[in-house]
């Protein structure tokens, strides 16, 4: 059974930026400025967040951040340093990931560059104070074994007009300090945490925390955290509504106020949740959250601390947790993009133009599933292609059928232009790299092995070209766990998956069939060739059994529903048109059966932003395009 509910100072510069693609100019986003509770807000800015952010806010209010933590920008209007560092699948090499100016945005274009054609995970959180406060991929606690570091391209959102990734949280990912952190509360201290998290992207289990946790992933105790935590977790009953709530994870229970239950926390379901928690560490706390997109705060609860044994006073041990619980309790999942930590109880006034700058930010985009080139492979009986024990992933597990779930990380794939599918960081193999017929496939690292490359075919079905055999469902089973396998191809329901992510097309000169404008894809976008670039949405595309490539939503398409030689190919909405239909041919070529002709890059060009068109097919180089 599937485990999940399923129910400054600056540093050092990061590394030069890399532009993602020189074709596109980046426009800038003109910034509106007004002054707001003491707050400067600003409209997305092109690469620099103006005016105050939250640590310069909170420092003005007389409680400094002592640990500030963001994959998206800059918490300090002066900080220049790095942000993240990842780690790459294919040679374990890593790299750090700043901002494009002081007090700005991540360098997603660097992130992209480095982890192009390959995997990355994000190993380590930078610590924007002087403090250096840094998180790293937890140790195994009591309750939880040792933590992986999130997959770092599963989420990417906008902030600022740019776009950024955030931190997409499964079962057994987490984050930690090394021991207790400097500066952060022990015994009882006050402190203030706040975070931006999804309130789409949630479950019951334990736990998804940011702030104050044991200096060692144990449990010492009540009163031994003080984490805020957003989750669909009604441990005091009763609650109201399903949630998710705004909770205070103050250790051996996940309080909404009061002494636990409180019916007046009716929960922030909104894709981004600001959320926030203080502590006097002596009497007292106070709950809030927001909408991280528009509006200000509603405060769930702001009065005694409980009762119950061992919370007056706090005793705070001062590590820092990030998706996990004290105890490594690491069962749960979220989507993360900011948070700090503050020295002193905020006062309202400041918390209140924290929120207005967070708003400033404009976070825009899906927080609940995973996106990028990544997509679902579904199967027989609609089932979904997924990977066994429930998001971790290790060499040797089993691939199998499972209802489809949005928020599974492990049913989304990536296909790469070698022909490979990939989740969690590695790859869809054969068991011993073998061809018999039978032969189950399971997760291992990608190592270009034959057994790791799989062609899509006009019939739906996924093709091992080194064995020459499909994958299949034996008997065309489509029970929950049916372990996969290869067997003979044969264009059986039990052979056909779509690889609803797609793959790269690659066309003459090695280029990639590509959308211009940037993964934006409005009706009458240009199809052209350009760069290969694993991470570009608008590069891959996903085979119909109608016949139809599709990508951002609509299909490679013929202008007009023309048939004539030199009548080039769009983006369009998809139809029932006869020229959004495309056949492979044993030469390479991908063939339109209603004008006869094939697709084509004129007089064979390989440039980058070559205008692609149909021709008579010739069996030439300019028409071959392989479909992944």
């Amino acid at each position: 059974m599937r485990g999940r509910p399923r129910t400054f100072p600056s540093r050092p510069s990061s590394p030069e930026a890399t532009v993602r693609r020189a074709r596109r100019a980046v426009a800038s986003v003109l910034g509106v400025l007004g002054l707001l509770l003491g707050a400067l807000l600003a409209l997305p800015a092109p690469a620099q967040a103006a005016g105050s952010l939250p640590c310069d806010l909170y420092a003005t209010g007389g409680t400094p951040c002592v640990a500030a933590h963001s994959t998206t920008r800059a918490l300090f209007s002066a900080y220049n340093g790095p942000l993240y560092q990842l780690t790459r699948a294919s040679d374990r090499a890593t790299s750090d990931v700043g901002t494009l100016a002081a007090g700005g945005y991540a360098d997603a274009a660097h992130h992209d560059a480095f982890c192009a054609n390959t995997s990355c995970s994000i190993t380590r959180i930078y610590d924007q104070t002087t403090r250096h406060n840094d998180l790293f991929v937890g140790p195994a606690g009591t309750a939880g074994g040792a933590d992986r570091g999130a997959d770092a391209s599963e989420i990417a959102v906008t902030a600022g007009g740019h776009k950024v990734y955030g931190i997409w949280g499964t079962p057994g990912v987490g984050y930690r300090s090394h021991g207790a952190a400097s500066g952060t509360a022990v015994n009882g201290q006050p402190e203030g945490v706040y975070m931006v998290a999804s309130g789409t992207h949630v479950g019951s289990d334990c736990c998804f925390d940011y702030g104050n946790a044991e200096s060692t992933p144990a449990d010492t105790g009540n009163g031994h955290m003080d984490a805020v935590s957003i989750a669909t977790t009604c441990y005091f009953a009763p609650c109201s509504g399903s949630g998710p709530w705004v909770e205070a994870d103050l250790e051996n229970g996940m309080f909404q106020g009061d002494n636990g239950s409180n019916t007046a926390n009716k929960g922030n379901a909104t894709p981004y949740v600001t959320a926030l928690l203080k502590n006097d560490g002596q009497t007292k706390y106070a709950l809030k959250g927001g909408d991280s997109t528009a509006g200000g705060l509603t405060t769930w609860w702001d009065g005694p601390l409980p009762t119950r044994a061992g919370y007056r006073p706090m005793k705070q041990e001062g590590g820092i947790i990030l998706a996990t619980g004290g105890d490594n309790s690491n069962r749960n999942m979220g989507t993360w993009f900011e948070g700090a930590m503050v020295s002193g109880y905020p006062g309202d006034t400041t918390e209140n133009a924290v929120q207005a700058n967070i708003v400033s930010v404009g976070y825009r985009g899906q927080t609940s599933v995973p996106n990028g080139p990544q997509g679902t492979i579904t199967g027989p009986g609609g089932q979904c292609v997924d990977v066994a024990a429930d998001d971790t992933g290790t060499n040797g597990t089993a691939v199998q059928l499972w209802n489809c779930q949005s928020y599974a990380e492990d049913q989304h794939w990536e296909h790469r232009a070698d022909g490979s599918l990939a989740t969690l960081g590695r790859c869809l193999d054969i068991n011993g790299n073998g061809t018999a017929g039978g032969t189950e496939v399971e997760l291992w690292d990608c190592d270009g092995a034959g057994g790791q490359k799989w062609v899509q075919q006009a019939d739906g079905s996924l093709r091992n070209p080194q064995s020459g055999r499909c994958l299949d469902s034996p008997n065309g089973a489509t029970a929950n766990g049916t372990r996969l396998r290869i067997w003979d191809c044969n264009g059986a329901a039990a052979q056909k998956f779509a690889v609803n992510g797609g793959a790269p097309v690659k066309g003459p000169g090695g280029k990639c069939a590509d959308v211009a404008a940037d993964d934006s894809g409005t009706n009458g976008s240009a199809v052209q060739l350009w760069d290969c670039q694993s991470y570009a949405a608008d590069q891959h595309w996903a085979l119909g059994q109608d016949g139809r490539l599709r990508t951002l939503g609509r299909c490679l398409d013929i202008t007009g529903n023309g048939t004539a030689n030199g009548t080039q190919v769009q983006l369009w909405d998809c139809g029932g048109a006869g020229g959004q239909v495309w056949q492979q041919q044993a030469d390479g070529s991908l063939r339109n059966p209603q004008s006869g002709r094939c697709l084509d890059s004129p007089d064979g060009a390989t440039a980058n932003g070559t205008r692609l068109r149909i021709w008579d097919c010739n069996g030439s180089a300019a028409q071959k395009f392989a479909l992944g």
